[in-house]
């Protein structure tokens, strides 16, 4: 895994504009992007971890050889940046994760859930993600937003369970990497995401 996250998605895909979007096809555009940051990468000696929408691959493929090959690492960000909270139910998570899995040939160890959606009514993901050979999740934020958050889980890397997911589990076989957060005017506010 590399301290760099890179969520990998398009201008469509944030749960802030979908209520004003009114066209539900769309073209894809930020993939055409991926030598830029590749190159800006490559400059600077730098390696990151691309939170991958799956749908991104499944339109063009070469995506997944273009970031591997630079030395960077592909991990999943479910097939179409739904929220965690709001899929149907847990089989639908699970296809879109082995779909993923099948894009990918099982390169993929992390996962970020979308707008940091892992929370007590999604925490069976945590499972799942272990049942099929992930190491790591980047979803959990230790600060609270209107949007998500978890004010009391650990800054640093810990152990998570699905029952035990804000603080370090013993029985934990999953490696939590919460996001970036510094204290303002003595609230946490997420500097990333």
């Amino acid at each position: 895994m590399n301290l760099l996250g890179i969520d990998f998605e398009e201008w469509f895909h944030p749960e802030l504009i979908q209520k004003y979007i009114t066209i539900e096809n769309h073209e894809f555009s930020v993939v055409n992007g991926i030598d830029k940051i590749l190159e800006l990468l490559r400059t600077h000696d730098t390696y990151a971890t691309f939170f991958m929408v799956g749908e991104l691959l499944d339109v063009k493929p070469e995506l997944m050889d273009k970031i591997l090959n630079g030395g960077h690492e592909i991990a999943f960000h479910t097939m179409y940046h739904n929220r965690l909270d709001a899929m149907k139910n847990k089989q639908e998570f699970v296809d879109e994760l082995k779909k993923f899995a099948q894009l990918t040939s099982n390169k993929s160890k992390g996962f970020r859930a979308p707008s940091f959606s892992l929370n007590y009514s999604s925490a069976w993901t945590i499972d799942v993600l272990v049942e099929n050979g992930h190491q790591y999740d980047s979803s959990i934020i230790p600060a609270k937003t209107k949007l998500y958050g978890m004010p009391n889980a650990e800054l640093k890397p810990y152990k998570i369970t699905s029952k035990d997911f804000e603080k370090n589990s013993p029985n934990g076989k999953l490696i939590e990497f919460p996001l970036l957060t510094r204290k303002f005017f003595n609230f946490s506010v997420p500097v990333a995401g």
